[in-house]
C-alpha cells in the first residue's frame, strides 16, 4: 500500500507538470481528486488493510492528500491570474468609450404632454375615459340621430349594434356632464379610432385633445380667447391663425382654426389645427343641463397633426413607424 501511495503521488507530479490551461487543470482534478478519483479509491483500500498497517498508511494517505490539494490550488491560482491577465491584455484602452444611450418620449407624448401643460395653465381639469365606448355617448347623446349624414363623415369600428371604438374624445364630454353639475372647465386627451385608409395624411389610430367650458354666460368670444392664447403658447407669439364657420352636429354656431404653416423652400398655405363652436343645446338637454341657464364651448384637435404642424412633418404614419433614425431627432 506505501508502494502504491508512493507511485501515485509520483504519477501525480508528472501529471501537473503538464497541465497548461484551467480546462486541463479540472480533468486532473477528476483524475486524482473528485469522488470517484484515484487518490479518494486508495482511502476506500484503506478500510481493507490491517490494524497494524493503518498508522503508519494513514499517515502517508493524508501527506498525499495534502500535497495534492495545495499543489492543485496553487497551479488554479496561478492560471485564473494568466487568464485575468490574457483578458486584460485583449482590451484595447485607446478605443473610443460605448456612449449609453437613454430612451425618451415619445414626439405624441411630448406634444400631448405640452397640450395638456398649457390648458392646465389656463384653468382646465385633465379627464379621460374608456375607448370602447356606446353608440349613444359617441353619437346619439352628441346630437347625431341614426340616420343623420355625419355619421357617414366617421367610418366606425363597431364591436357590435351597440358598443364601437370611440371616434372622438367627444363621449367623455357627455359622461363628464352627466357625473358633474357646471362649472365645468375640462380637456379630454386620449387615443381614437376610424376605419380610414392609411395613407401620409390619415391612419386608422390617433390621438385627441377635446376641451368642453360649461357655465352662466358662456361666450363665443371666450372661446376665441381661449384658443387664440393656446395657439400663441404652442406656435410662438407670431403665429398667424384665422376662423372659419364650420358644421358640427354637436356645437351650433360651430367654427374651424386654420394656422399659416410655410415650410421653408416652398409655398405656404392655411392649415386647419381644430374645430371649435358653442355646445348645442340638444347635447344639453341630453346630459341632463338646463339650456336656459347654463351655456357652454367646446374645442378639439388631433395630436397628430398639430404635431406635424409644428415640426413641419408631411407624412403620418412616420409616427408611428418606431424608426430610431425620426423619434432620435425629438
Amino acid at each position: 500500500m506505501i508502494d502504491k501511495i508512493s507511485q501515485t503521488r509520483t504519477d501525480f507530479d508528472n501529471d501537473l507538470n503538464k497541465i497548461s490551461n484551467l480546462q486541463s487543470l479540472e480533468e486532473f482534478r477528476i483524475k486524482y481528486l473528485s469522488r470517484k478519483g484515484i487518490i479518494p479509491q486508495l482511502f476506500d483500500a484503506f478500510k481493507e488493510i490491517s490494524k497494524e498497517e493503518k498508522r503508519i498508511v494513514g499517515q502517508a494517505l493524508n501527506e498525499l492528500k495534502n500535497y495534492a490539494q495545495a499543489k492543485y490550488e496553487e497551479l488554479k491560482s496561478k492560471l485564473e491570474a494568466e487568464e485575468k491577465t490574457k483578458k486584460e491584455l485583449s482590451l484595447d484602452v485607446t478605443l473610443p468609450g460605448r456612449i449609453k444611450t437613454l430612451g425618451s418620449k415619445h414626439l405624441i407624448t411630448q406634444t400631448l404632454d405640452e397640450i395638456k401643460s398649457i390648458f392646465k395653465s389656463l384653468g382646465f381639469s385633465v379627464y379621460e375615459g374608456p375607448e370602447l365606448e356606446s353608440d349613444y355617448n359617441n353619437f346619439e347623446a352628441l346630437n347625431f340621430p341614426a340616420d343623420h349624414p355625419a355619421r357617414d363623415m366617421q367610418d366606425t369600428f363597431f364591436i357590435n349594434q351597440n358598443f364601437l371604438l370611440r371616434t372622438h374624445t367627444s363621449p367623455v364630454q357627455i359622461r363628464l356632464m352627466k357625473e358633474k353639475k357646471p362649472p365645468i372647465r375640462a380637456i379630454m386627451p386620449g387615443k381614437v379610432y376610424r376605419n380610414e385608409v392609411i395613407s401620409a395624411k390619415s391612419y386608422c389610430l390617433f390621438h385627441q385633445v377635446e376641451g368642453l367650458y360649461v357655465d352662466k354666460d358662456v361666450t363665443f368670444a371666450e372661446l376665441k380667447g381661449t384658443l387664440v392664447a393656446f395657439l400663441k403658447q404652442f406656435f410662438g407669439k407670431d403665429v398667424r391663425y384665422r376662423f372659419r364657420a364650420s358644421f358640427f352636429p354637436f356645437t351650433e354656431p360651430s367654427a374651424e382654426m386654420d394656422v399659416w404653416w410655410q415650410p421653408k423652400g416652398k409655398e405656404g398655405r392655411w392649415l386647419e389645427v381644430l374645430g371649435c363652436g358653442m355646445v348645442d343645446p340638444n347635447v344639453l338637454i341630453n346630459v341632463g343641463i338646463d339650456p336656459e341657464e347654463y351655456v357652454g364651448y367646446a374645442f378639439g384637435m388631433g395630436i397628430e397633426r398639430t404635431a406635424m404642424r409644428k415640426y413641419g412633418i408631411d407624412d403620418i404614419r412616420i409616427l408611428f413607424d418606431s424608426d430610431i433614425r425620426f423619434l432620435t431627432q425629438f
